[in-house]
């Protein structure tokens, strides 16, 4: 287990069910390019905080569920803080605090953080 994992929430570094090619794709965050259509749908916007899996909502106490309550993003203040190194109760944090915070130059702001740590592959997996 990865420091400052969270046991609800298991990041799996080494998941055996990936492929070479499956790897290159998420180092580099090209596995991310087919939530553009999302966006384009109006399903997701570009910044906000990620959709969880069905199996993160199982686990969320009542607090959780206020993230729910926001169009999901393709990146949000958490990923552009640590990416894939932050823990699920710091990322929820970070989420609550870009709700409670947003503005159309936060996002913007993100955007721009955004880059540079996917060229870097700063934090992925």
């Amino acid at each position: 287990r990865e420091s400052g994992e969270d046991a609800r929430h298991p990041k799996l570094v080494d998941d055996p069910r990936v492929t070479r090619v499956g790897k290159f794709l998420r180092r580099t965050s090209l596995d991310e390019l087919p939530n553009l259509i999302n966006v384009i749908r109006g399903d997701m916007s570009l910044v906000g905080p990620r959709p969880p899996t069905p199996s993160e909502v199982e686990l969320y106490e009542a607090r959780h569920t206020r993230r729910l309550q926001i169009t999901p993003g393709m990146t949000g203040w958490w990923q552009v803080r640590g990416r894939s190194r932050v823990p699920f109760d710091e990322m929820f944090e970070m989420d609550m605090y870009y709700i409670e915070n947003w503005s159309i130059t936060m996002d913007i702001e993100i955007l721009m953080l955004t880059i540079p740590r996917v060229l870097m592959r700063s934090g992925a997996l």
